[in-house]
C-alpha cells in the first residue's frame, strides 16, 4: 500500500511547492522596479560567486511636459521638407544625396519625401504642411498658371537652382516624319507623375495637334511601339537617356524633330539629339533638333523675417556651403554640371540666393574659400571659353546650349 500511494503523494507535495514558490517570487518581483532596457550585449553571468545576489536597478527619472516640450521645439526648428518625386525618379536621388551632405544635427536636417511626381510637387510646396523646398521642372508652372488659375503662383513659388536639363525625345515609325504627322494617334507620354505625362502633351497641346495619350512609358511603350500599337513615344530624360542609352540600329524607327518655336520661349532650351549620343539610332554627322526643359530646385517664398523663411534661407546657406562637397565623387555626376548663374525661363530666383552668390564673390576676391569653389571657377572658365568662340550667342537660350557643349568638352579634357 505504502508503495502504492508513496509516489503520487511525493509528487502532489513537490508540485504544490512548486506552485507555491513560483507565486511567491511572481508576487516579489511584482513589487520590485522595472530594469531599464540595455542595449549593450547581455555579460555572462560570474560563475565564481557562491551565493546569489540581488541587484536592484533604478528606474529612469520620467521627462517632465516642459523637457518633452523643449525636445521638440528643437528636433523642428531647422527641419526642412523637401518634397522629391517618385521613388524609382532621379530627383530622389539628388534629394537623398542633399539630406546625407546637409545633415547638421539640430542645426539643419533635410527629410526628403516621396510624392506622387513633379507636377505634384508644385502643389505639395503650395499645401502641404512642413514642405519648404521641392524638386520640380519648369514647365509645371503652366498647368498651375492655365490650368488651375493660379496667376500669382510666380510670387509664391522661387528657384534656389537649376538642376540638370532633360532632353525631349520624340521616338516614332518611320512613317511620321513630323509632329504634324501624329496628329490623331496615339502618344505613350508616360505614368502620371512622371516628366513626360505632363511635358508631352502640353508640347502637342501648344502645337494645336491633337493626339490619344496613352499612360504607359519607358520599356513598356518601346515594347508598344514594336508592336505597332502606338504610332510614338515621349520620353523627358538627360542625354544619353538610360532607355536609348547603347541601343543598336533600330530600323523603322526614329527621333522626330521638336522645332524650337516662339511656343516654347517661355520654359524651354533648344537643343539636339546627335550621333555621338546616340550612334546606334542617329545617322553619322547628323543631329534631330529638339528642345530640353530644365529641372529647378523651388522653395516657398515665406514673408522676409518669418520663421518659415529663416529655415529657408538656412536650408540655402547649409546647400551652398556643402556644394563643393556634392560634385565630388560617390555624388551623381550632374551636380558638376551645376552653373550656379543660370536662369530659368518663366522663374524669378529667390532673393536670398542673391545675397548668398554676392557673398561667395565677395570671398573669392579676397583670398578666400568660396562655399562651391569649383562651381564658381567653372563659370569663370566658360566665360573664357565664350571669349574664345568666333560667334557670340546672341540668346539666353544659344548661350545655355553653348554651356552644355563647354560641360562635354571639359568632361572629354579630363578623361
Amino acid at each position: 500500500m505504502r508503495r502504492t500511494f508513496a509516489g503520487p503523494a511525493l509528487m502532489a507535495l513537490a508540485m504544490t511547492s512548486a506552485v507555491l514558490f513560483t507565486a511567491q517570487t511572481v508576487a516579489l518581483a511584482q513589487d520590485q522596479p522595472a530594469a531599464p532596457l540595455s542595449l549593450k550585449p547581455a555579460r555572462a553571468p560570474d560563475r565564481r560567486a557562491v551565493e546569489p545576489r540581488i541587484i536592484e536597478a533604478r528606474a529612469a527619472e520620467p521627462r517632465s511636459a516642459s523637457d518633452e516640450v523643449a525636445i521638440k521645439a528643437r528636433m523642428n526648428q531647422w527641419t526642412v521638407g523637401l518634397a522629391a518625386g517618385l521613388p524609382d525618379g532621379g530627383f530622389v536621388r539628388f534629394a537623398s544625396e542633399m539630406a546625407r551632405t546637409m545633415d547638421d544635427g539640430d542645426n539643419m536636417r533635410l527629410i526628403p519625401m516621396v510624392t506622387r511626381g513633379t507636377t505634384s510637387n508644385i502643389a505639395d510646396l503650395l499645401y502641404l504642411r512642413g514642405v519648404d523646398v521641392g524638386i520640380t521642372y519648369a514647365d509645371a508652372f503652366d498647368f498651375y498658371a492655365k490650368q488651375a488659375g493660379l496667376s500669382n503662383i510666380n510670387d509664391r513659388i522661387r528657384y534656389v537652382l537649376r538642376f540638370f536639363i532633360s532632353d525631349v525625345h520624340i521616338y516614332a515609325r518611320e512613317e511620321f516624319k513630323t509632329l504634324q504627322d501624329l496628329k490623331g494617334q496615339k502618344i505613350a507620354v508616360g505614368t502620371s507623375g512622371v516628366a513626360a505625362a505632363h511635358t508631352g502633351p502640353l508640347i502637342f497641346r501648344r502645337l494645336g495637334i491633337d493626339i490619344e495619350t496613352v499612360p504607359v512609358g519607358g520599356p513598356v511603350a518601346l515594347e508598344k511601339l514594336h508592336k505597332g500599337e502606338i504610332a510614338a513615344m515621349v520620353y523627358v530624360a538627360s542625354k544619353p537617356g538610360e532607355l536609348f542609352s547603347g541601343k543598336k540600329s533600330d530600323p523603322g524607327f526614329h527621333f522626330v524633330p521638336v522645332p524650337y518655336t516662339q511656343q516654347f520661349a517661355d520654359f524651354y532650351y533648344p537643343t539636339s539629339i546627335k550621333a555621338e549620343t546616340y550612334p546606334g539610332l542617329v545617322a553619322p554627322d547628323t543631329a534631330v533638333e529638339t528642345i530640353a526643359v530644365p529641372s529647378v530646385l523651388a522653395v516657398y517664398n515665406w514673408k522676409p523675417g518669418s520663421d518659415r523663411a529663416d529655415r529657408v534661407n538656412r536650408f540655402v546657406d547649409t546647400l551652398f556651403t556643402n556644394l563643393a562637397r556634392l560634385q565630388q565623387p560617390p555624388f551623381h555626376p550632374g551636380w558638376k554640371d551645376l552653373n550656379l548663374e543660370a536662369q530659368v525661363p518663366g522663374w524669378q530666383r529667390y532673393p536670398y540666393v542673391d545675397t548668398v552668390l554676392e557673398r561667395m564673390r565677395k570671398e573669392a576676391d579676397v583670398g578666400l574659400t568660396p562655399a562651391a569653389p569649383g562651381s564658381l571657377a567653372q563659370q569663370e572658365r566658360f566665360e573664357a571659353f565664350l571669349a574664345s568662340q568666333a560667334k557670340a550667342p546672341t540668346s539666353k537660350a544659344e548661350k545655355e546650349e553653348l554651356y552644355r557643349s563647354f560641360l562635354e568638352w571639359s568632361r572629354k579634357r579630363q578623361k
